[in-house]
Order: structure tokens, then C-alpha cells, then sequence
């Protein structure tokens, strides 16, 4: 199918993709593979959907409910669908952290080691967060509690087996899918303003339209967030802001809660370990 698989250093061991309105058998407004159940799409044609990108995927896609908020959860082989979180992690094989958009920016992560993955759903709101702490920084704090543990369980190693053994490679590689793009997204005043008052190097990535309104570029926006994390530009790849990654300008392709206005279907982000 022609979904798109991130071009990215990922190391062997993890998978990832992310699905688009081909395949499926929904109709009008969803048609296409429409992942969504809360969208007012047929049920039978979303659990008909939700199968056939399960067998695409030969894992299990975990589906959160999505609030645009920054809860984290841990899954395993037996987490079922429906936990309110805006964030999945991973460190089992065979389960797949899964985020759904239709104009939201689904980030995926992986550590560069393969040991832990990540999917993130980055909203507006939740990428904003509270206190300069959204999905990105909760995200990105799991990850550096695992290390931790993995650098804390070396060191009890080390003490009966001294240079034996070495830390392992915490560095976390980003990929941010498709979303709502910079000529499409149009805040209002009160959306920038957040930013620029939490970060005002925020301000270049908004560009007034006048009365009151600004397009904002949203996957900037996400960049900027991961590089004030400490993400180098080698460590985050896909969606560069251009025309190919914008929702609104792909109807074909993908599917878009704003140009739809708000009945539309949505398509999934993906990443497991095998």
C-alpha cells in the first residue's frame, strides 16, 4: 500500500509507518481507510479498517482516546485500546505505539540503541503544554527515565564485572508525520501570543495575516520544541514544512478535520519493535 514509511536511521529492530485514506472501506467523508471510531463513520467499516491495518502491520496497533493533553502510557501485549493519553511508549516487541490525526502532527521516536519507541500526538494545545511541559517534554522525560535505569542497572553490573560492560546509546531519533501545514494553519492571536510568552524565538514560526489572525507552522513549531530539548537537526526527520506534508493541501491523500470542516476520518501513525 502506499503509505508512507519514515526515511529515517532507525535502527533494525523497529518498525514504523504511517497509513493514509488508501485501502479501507468507508465512504462520503471517511472514505478510504478511515481509523477514527468517535467520527460518526459506520462501525463496521472502522473495525473492517482497523483489521486491515492491524494485518499490514502484523502487530497490534494500540488506539488511544486523544484529548490533546500529555498523559503518557506504558504499553504491553495485553493494554486494550481506550486509554486517555495522548502519548504511547514501548519497550516489548510486537505491540504498536499508535497515534490517529487529521491535522494534528503525529510524532514518532525511537532510542538509536532500538531497546524503547514512542508515539506522540501533537496538537496545538498539547504541544504548548503547561509551564513550557508538553507532549514532546513528557514524552522525551520517559525516555530519559529509562536510560536512567538502564545506566543505574550498569552500575550495579559493574561492580562485580568492573569494564565489562558499557552504558548503552541513549540518543532518541524524532520523526514528525504529515499535519495541517504552515500556508493552512490559522490561529488566532491568543494561540501565538502562548508561544511567544513561553518562547519568544516562537515568534518566526507565526505569520500575521492581519486582524487578529496568524498561520502558524506547526511541524516548526514541533521542531523547535525538540531542538530546545536538546534533539540535534541530524535526530529529527520528516515533515519539513512543505506542500507534500500538508493535510489540508492532500485531500486525496490524507484526510483533514479543518478543510472538511470537522467531518473527516483519521489516518494513524505507527511504531513497534520486532
Amino acid at each position: 500500500m502506499p503509505w508512507l514509511t519514515p526515511v529515517w536511521p532507525a535502527p533494525a529492530n523497529v518498525r514504523a509507518v504511517c497509513s493514509t485514506r488508501d485501502g479501507g472501506v468507508s465512504t462520503g467523508p471517511y472514505a478510504g481507510l478511515n481509523l477514527g471510531d468517535h467520527v460518526g463513520d459506520q462501525p463496521s467499516a472502522v473495525a473492517h479498517n482497523r483489521q486491515c491495518f492491524a494485518q499490514a502491520l502484523s502487530v497490534r496497533p494500540v488506539f488511544l482516546q486523544q484529548v490533546h493533553g500529555w498523559n503518557v502510557v506504558a504499553l504491553s501485549a495485553h493494554t486494550p485500546d481506550g486509554h486517555t493519553a495522548d502519548v504511547s511508549a514501548s519497550q516489548e516487541p510486537g505491540i504498536a505505539c499508535t497515534v490517529m490525526v487529521a491535522d494534528c502532527l503525529p510524532v514518532l521516536f525511537t532510542r538509536a540503541d532500538g531497546a524503547m519507541v514512542a508515539a506522540a500526538h501533537a496538537g496545538w494545545r498539547g504541544l504548548l503544554g503547561q509551564g513550557s511541559y508538553g507532549v514532546l517534554e513528557a514524552t522525551f522525560e520517559r525516555f530519559k527515565l529509562y536510560a536512567q535505569s538502564q545506566l543505574a542497572s550498569v552500575a550495579i553490573n559493574n561492580v562485580a564485572n568492573v569494564g565489562r560492560q558499557t552504558p548503552p546509546d541513549d540518543s532518541v531519533l524524532a520523526w514528525l508525520g504529515p499535519c495541517i501545514g504552515p500556508q493552512a494553519f490559522e490561529v488566532g492571536a491568543e494561540v501565538r501570543e502562548a508561544f511567544v510568552q513561553d518562547d519568544s524565538a516562537c515568534n518566526a514560526l507565526f505569520c500575521a495575516l492581519g486582524g487578529g489572525k496568524f498561520l502558524a507552522d506547526l511541524a516548526g513549531l514541533a521542531r523547535h520544541r525538540l531542538q530546545r530539548l536538546g534533539f540535534s537537526l541530524a535526530h529529527i526527520h520528516g515533515n519539513d514544512g512543505s506542500a507534500a506534508w500538508c493535510t489540508v493541501s492532500n485531500p486525496s491523500q490524507f484526510f483533514s478535520h479543518r478543510r472538511d470542516l470537522g467531518v473527516s476520518g483519521r489516518f494513524a501513525a505507527s511504531i513497534w519493535r520486532v
